[in-house]
């Protein structure tokens, strides 16, 4: 057992799904082309006027009452005061005083598998800042940084916990769930790699739960949930060794690198009541009806968990399954998808837990960026059904196809991958088998029924597996007991 208790704080900033940015008409998307989705307002110049978008503020508010907060009727922006490159006019807005949504939770399972509320301290719309370039991209050799102020502007919730997570598998547990809600309710797409959800961690350790919590140092640079747990357990393990020297851990930002395994200092940390936060006075307060409240909860969608259950009660699929293909919406849109062309529930899912979300995790992208659709699945898993190819080979069918773009049955095709089901063809390659290795054949005869299973294998290798595995088992009983 750990003599700490680890204290986390988790802050979330997330890209709303609209169409333009939170104070201006320029584009929100994502594009590598720098500066092209700038105006005068996104890039302060002097006398430009914000005005807040409709669109996220509606989306702004699915996300308040998607993580059961409360929602504040009136609320406004503020302006946070600090300078750097990023922040063309010198502050951000956001909402520093009274935040959109508060005193919310989500639902995780602690490390025991234990039920576990994790408090959210508050939910609250801000602008995102620009996006420095360093190295070689940033100038003459990397001599410079850049700006690239395409993202100044874009729309964001943060998302800030309470400092009840204490462990890392919990962390990554509350990031996996939030994801999974904030796409069912079409928040946002949360890529992490184009930057549309970012995750910042506030970690310390004490001595018991009893006793008064220790001093913070924030993690940030993590561009995976799994980043986010190994950063955090590289943490607790550093700064448990600085308490057991009897040394103070010091309150500074650090950043987790991924080549070293561990986490480097940034800068000390500035403290909240540096930025010196005010309203901001050229933008109108925000007023709210409990009826627009109500109405937002009533527009959220089937979500993860009554979407298993419906999985379970409608296609008969486990528990298990229906668990592991609603945790993310686009996987569970691609499984109705293919079961509205091949109508097998548990076949499907075997496949879309299995082969098709390997290639996904292999290749790092997600469900909507594969060329492997919904038809191509059923179109490999009714060339199974008609003996096109044996199950084993679908495999490989599916790998190349998910590679290449290519249909299942083109890549049958020009690769010469036809099933072997005549039987004549067979019964000379079983013969051969057969006379090739007379000890299992003995073997099989005196009871060990597991002989089979290796001559079956034979014939498959002799045949690439390409033969007809039923066929192959019928041909050599009836050989055998000629």
């Amino acid at each position: 057992m750990m003599k700490y208790e680890a204290v986390i704080g988790l802050e979330v900033h997330v890209e709303l799904l609209t169409d333009c940015k939170l104070f201006c008409a320029c584009p929100n998307r994502f594009v590598h082309e720098p500066n092209v989705n700038t105006c005068p307002v996104c890039l302060g110049f002097p006398g430009a006027l914000p005005q807040m978008s409709a669109d996220a503020l509606k989306q702004a508010l699915k996300a308040a009452v998607a993580l059961n907060c409360d929602v504040a009727l009136y609320s406004y922006f503020d302006r946070k005061n600090y300078f750097y490159p990023d922040i063309p006019k010198g502050y951000q807005i956001s909402q520093y005083y009274v935040p959109l949504g508060s005193d919310g939770y989500l639902v995780i399972e602690d490390d025991l598998g234990a039920e576990k509320n994790v408090v959210i301290n508050r939910v609250h719309m801000e602008e995102d800042a620009g996006k420095l370039v360093h190295g070689e991209s940033g100038g003459q050799s990397g001599k410079y940084s850049m700006v690239d102020y395409n993202r100044a502007g874009v729309p964001l919730v943060e998302i800030v916990t309470g400092p009840n997570i204490h462990s890392p598998g919990e962390a990554r547990r509350y990031l996996e769930k939030l994801k999974s809600i904030l796409q069912y309710a079409g928040v946002s797409d949360c890529k992490m790699e184009e930057g549309s959800l970012r995750c910042d961690a506030n970690i310390s350790l004490r001595a018991g739960s009893d006793q008064p919590f220790g001093t913070k140092t924030e993690l940030k640079n993590m561009n995976s949930f799994r980043a986010v747990e190994k950063s955090l357990e590289h943490e607790i393990k550093r700064q448990a060794e600085i308490l057991d020297r009897g040394d103070n851990v010091i309150t500074e930002t650090l950043r987790w690198d991924e080549n070293k395994q561990e986490t480097i200092v940034m800068r000390g940390k500035l403290e909240a009541h540096d930025y010196r936060c005010f309203t901001d006075p050229e933008l109108a307060p925000i007023e709210l009806s409990a009826n627009d409240v109500e109405k937002a909860r009533e527009e959220l969608p089937e979500m993860a968990e009554e979407r298993a259950a419906r999985f379970v009660k409608d296609y008969g699929l486990p528990e298990y399954d229906a668990g592991v293909l609603t945790a993310s919406r686009s996987l569970a849109d691609y499984f109705e998808a293919c079961l509205k062309l091949y109508d097998n529930p548990k076949e499907i899912s075997n496949w879309v837990m299995g082969e098709f979300s390997a290639q996904l995790n292999n290749a790092g992208i997600e469900v909507d960026q594969a060329s492997f659709e919904p038809e191509d699945m059923a179109e490999l898993l009714k060339m199974i059904d008609e003996q096109v190819i044996s199950g084993k080979l679908a495999k490989d069918v599916l790998e190349k196809s998910f590679q290449s773009g290519k249909s299942p049955r083109e890549i049958v095709k020009e690769e010469g991958m036809e099933q072997i089901s005549d039987q004549s063809e067979l019964e000379a390659i079983v013969e051969q088998v057969i006379s090739e290795n007379p000890d299992s054949i003995e073997s099989y005869r005196g009871g060990k029924k597991k002989a089979l299973g290796f001559l079956v294998g034979q014939v498959m290798k002799a045949t690439k597996g390409k033969s007809n595995p039923q066929l192959v088992n019928e041909l050599l009983v009836k050989k055998i007991d000629e």
